[in-house]
């Protein structure tokens, strides 16, 4: 009795010691940070290999994208967020209430104002029409008190005129402003706030958009070498300024193109009307100028170290989904981190660096 409780304690013990070692691979593998809520996707998602956050999971992943913050998120698995992403989502929380209460109080006071308009409208039409019979009953040969009534008639309606068109033009320059907030709220969730490129979400839809108007697109896909060390050695803030570094490189060389912050450490060039030769030469000098430059602490004007960076690209072909061709361009991508990184791997093999 007691040796069968000690082989199903040993079996249980070695299901959960692999179940463990899974999870570690899965973090790795994904380029996912090891805290609490990616352990728990991890753990729920291996744990049920055949449930429906697996099945999700693989339908979301096309056999080799890497997940994101942003997928786990979607997934119903929250991770914790550092306190710059809480921060920042507070302010853009608190904007976003901002603007929708002014808007609602921007509809009100045209509600109001159009209200008052035509209740003037309505008693200068019934002082208009008593004066008018009252004209018509005026039996003066001159007719000097008709003639008064017209003027004053015309000089109030021409004092409130004055006064609505005063008020409409306070009212269309509020809206002009509020119109031009909206347009800036709706940039912003299309952009990081570290780097200040466009997100995911925005090359999301530069790709439906080139896709559908039928552009030749190629798409790259860049990750930083070796990122993780850069943070432990000198911190996020040094980690940071490394992205920002990276991102005005690649605006600057792929200019014409749409940059984005992908995600993490891990950059997305949308080259378009381009063949995938000239998106390679151009991709390409941005990854020599990173990996040429000497960066150094600010703080202390120490060496940082090489920063360099990995892509791989491929071109779309028709009726290529964005996660098709991102697929493809991320296992370029690892290819050119196995072979030794800080180089890039095209989808021709012949044009491989």
């Amino acid at each position: 009795m007691a040796g069968a409780r000690a082989v199903r304690a040993a079996e249980t013990s070695d299901s959960s010691r692999r179940l463990y070692d899974r999870i570690g691979e899965f973090l790795v593998d994904q380029r996912l940070e090891a805290d609490p809520g990616n352990y728990a996707f991890a753990y729920h998602l291996l744990a049920n290999p055949d449930g429906p956050l697996a099945r999700a999971v693989y339908a979301l992943t096309d056999g080799g994208v890497r997940l994101t913050k942003r997928d786990i998120e979607t997934l119903g698995c929250e991770v914790q967020p550092s306190a710059d992403d809480g921060k920042v989502a507070k302010e853009k929380t608190e904007k976003a209430n901002g603007l929708v209460a002014r808007t609602q109080m921007q509809v009100e006071g045209f509600q109001d104002m159009v209200t008052a308009m035509r209740a003037e409208t309505e008693g200068f039409g019934r002082d208009l029409a008593a004066s008018a019979e009252a004209i018509s009953r005026s039996t003066e040969a001159a007719g000097v008190p008709a003639i008064d009534e017209v003027t004053r008639l015309t000089t109030a309606m021409l004092d409130r005129v004055r006064s609505a068109e005063a008020r409409l033009e306070s009212a269309t320059r509020e809206a002009s402003d509020l119109r031009r907030e909206l347009e800036e709220a709706r940039d912003n969730a299309r952009r990081d706030p570290l780097t200040d490129l466009p997100n995911r979400r925005a090359i999301e839809e530069a790709y439906a958009a080139q896709a559908t108007a039928g552009t030749h697109i190629c798409l790259a896909v860049c990750d930083v070498d070796h990122f993780k060390s850069v943070n432990d050695r000198f911190g996020h803030a040094v980690g940071d300024r490394v992205l920002k570094a990276i991102a005005e490189t690649l605006s600057q060389t792929c200019a014409g193109h749409l940059v984005a912050r992908y995600g993490g450490e891990e950059f997305a060039v949308l080259f378009t009307g381009v063949d995938i030769e000239t998106a390679r030469a151009t991709l390409d000098a941005a990854r020599a100028t990173v990996a040429t430059k000497r960066y150094r602490l600010r703080e202390s004007d120490a060496p940082l170290g090489e920063i360099t960076f990995s892509a791989g690209l491929a071109a779309a072909l028709p009726g290529d989904g964005l996660s098709t061709v991102f697929h493809r361009s991320d296992r370029l991508l690892y290819s050119a981190k196995t072979a030794g990184r800080n180089r890039l791997h095209v989808e021709c093999p012949e044009t491989d660096i």
